[in-house]
């Protein structure tokens, strides 16, 4: 950085910011908790290694990967970001079972409006689709849809599974 003001890593760090510092392109003095939340987490000297092994077209993309895991460890210093993602993963989940339970409402409310259902007596019918929406199959569908939607599992976010078990 050489004249002007020192880098958010050398301010931090008390040191005197050189033309060649490494951390000076990716830690601009006005954003001076950025290298604080990585420092705190990785280590300065750690980065510094980290930084010098890659290519410097690839610098910019690992700093950006440290400051979000840094950011992450801070919110939760055991899983970091793998836990904002299983979070996440649930979540799709969940809304996945939700929209099958809607889709299966849906299509359970469009077979009840249809005019002639199959009979016990009737044979069973060409296509198979029907045939799994007879007025028995039709009747626990719906039971175990009023069950599903009313029931609401809710799962612990803080209880994730370990990723080696």
């Amino acid at each position: 950085m050489g004249g002007s003001s020192p880098c958010a890593s050398c301010k931090l760090l008390r040191r005197r910011c050189t033309k060649d510092c490494i951390f000076a392109p990716y830690f601009p003095p006005d954003d001076p908790h950025k290298f604080a939340m990585v420092h705190k987490v990785f280590g300065a000297s750690n980065v510094s290694k980290m930084l010098q092994e890659l290519p410097i077209h690839q610098r910019g993309d690992a700093v950006s990967s440290l400051v979000y895991e840094a950011n992450a460890r801070m919110r939760d210093p055991v899983y970091g970001c793998v836990g904002a993602i299983s979070f996440l993963q649930n979540q799709v989940s969940q809304l996945q079972m939700q929209l099958a339970v809607a889709q299966a409402e849906i299509l359970c409310i469009q077979m009840q409006q249809e005019p002639a259902l199959p009979t016990q007596m009737d044979p069973p019918p060409a296509n198979e689709k029907s045939f799994l929406f007879s007025s028995s199959n039709l009747n626990n569908l719906h039971q175990y849809l009023s069950f599903a939607s009313s029931s609401n599992v809710i799962q612990d976010p803080l209880k994730i599974e370990s990723l080696w078990t």
